[in-house]
């Protein structure tokens, strides 16, 4: 019997899930809110793990294809002090493929292929329970009903409200992110101080972090502990004691980038610079020479985040376990997805519904691991003590 499967949202997740599915020869609904792939920004680079997002791809039939895509030469890692002097500098054996970087949107466009995505279609609302299985209501006023619906969408999913009450919460930490473009050529100081991959430095409760992606494009991301309400009240000051106030481009809490504010962008470089001051000048020239800034505020969802099965309806990813940024969100995001579309396509599978609850149990145990780990880290990255950021790397390269 063929089922009527679901999933929102067509990032990693989501499609990892439908690609799985259809090599397995089974059918499903992908729909995304966004109007087309490349209706915003696809966000920076990836590392992925050989024994998670790799393994996804390779359950998907794409391991050779995202080999030839990524770039090995992106696990280096170099930390510096403020002053400039270089604390650590990593760099990746020749057969080093543990963790390759690739670019969000490079993923992206691997993992869609030839799959139907049906784009612009923004969900309002899932209601298990109803006659023939678990109704899906859109923004564009259409219905459709399914087997299994798939939350596959996110930060702040609205497939989640169908399983637990529970939203996100901010961490106390806020990335600013920048970026350069045409490093190599135009900033050439800038590219030899990163390096191949990615350079940090980290002072009392902030950090600045800079991450190469390819075609000569750099993500810089200032990152400190603050109120949540910083940018928008200059009464407020950040936890490193630097006066905040200026209004720019925002997560708006539903997923989407308010966009950067070009008549804000000096007030805001101003303001990082203040809060880096002392820092070593090439090291700060991450951010004079950034052209616009983002706020990303960082949300999670509480570390052993579970829900009482629904029948119907479960959730991958950020949607289901959403944790601090530390290299491992898409990782289990994609080996989830995948995950699940083998157990639901697997030959004598059995009860749909008892395969999914399966699922989420194992999915649980692992999430609530990795969640538990990566937020003792952001605690050590974003610290009042720099030496736990360097210590940190320390112990991730000797592991």
């Amino acid at each position: 019997m063929r089922h009527r499967i679901a999933v929102i949202g067509a990032g990693p997740a989501g499609l990892t899930f439908a690609r799985v599915l259809h090599r397995h020869g089974h059918s499903v609904a992908v729909f995304e809110r966004d109007p087309a792939p490349d209706a915003r920004p696809p966000g920076g680079t990836l590392d992925l793990h050989e024994k998670l997002g790799q393994l996804a791809l390779s359950k998907a039939g794409l391991l050779a294809e995202f080999q030839a895509l990524s770039r090995p030469e992106g696990q280096a890692m170099r930390i510096l002090d403020a002053d400039g002097s270089v604390l650590r500098d990593w760099q990746p054996r020749p057969d080093d493929h543990a963790n390759p970087e690739i670019d969000r949107g490079q993923l992206r466009d691997l993992l869609l292929g030839s799959l139907d995505v049906q784009w612009g279609r923004g969900v309002t609302e899932v209601v298990p329970g109803v006659p023939g299985g678990v109704l899906v209501r859109f923004a564009d006023g259409r219905q459709e009903t399914f087997d299994l619906v798939v939350g596959a969408d996110g930060a702040w999913s609205r497939v989640r409200p169908a399983v637990s009450s529970v939203t996100p919460h901010y961490t106390g930490v806020t990335f600013v992110e920048t970026s350069l473009d045409d490093v190599d050529t135009r900033h050439p100081d800038l590219a030899r101080l990163i390096g191949d991959g990615s350079m940090a430095v980290y002072g009392v409760n902030r950090g600045l972090v800079a991450q190469r992606n390819s075609g000569g494009h750099v993500k810089v991301y200032a990152q400190f502990r603050a109120p949540l309400d910083w940018h928008a009240n200059p009464d407020r000051r950040a936890d490193t004691d630097a006066d905040f106030g200026a209004d720019f481009g925002a997560d708006t809490g539903t997923g989407q980038d308010a966009g950067p504010d070009p008549a804000g962008a000096e007030a805001v470089r101003a303001r990082l610079l203040a809060l880096f001051e002392g820092w070593a000048a090439p090291v700060l020239d991450l951010l004079r020479r950034g052209a616009a800034f983002v706020q990303r505020p960082l949300y999670v969802l509480p570390v052993s985040h579970t829900w009482a099965h629904v029948r119907g309806v479960t959730l991958l990813g950020d949607a289901a376990h959403l944790m601090p940024p530390l290299g491992l969100g898409a990782n289990l995001a994609m080996l989830e997805g995948a995950e699940l579309a083998e157990s639901v396509a697997a030959p004598g599978s059995g009860d749909l519904d008892e395969v999914v609850r399966a699922f989420e149990e194992q999915m649980w145990a692992r999430a609530g691991r990795w969640a538990k780990m990566t937020t003792a880290g952001l605690e050590r990255l974003v610290s009042p003590d720099p030496a736990e950021a360097v210590a940190l790397f320390d112990e991730v390269h000797a592991s």
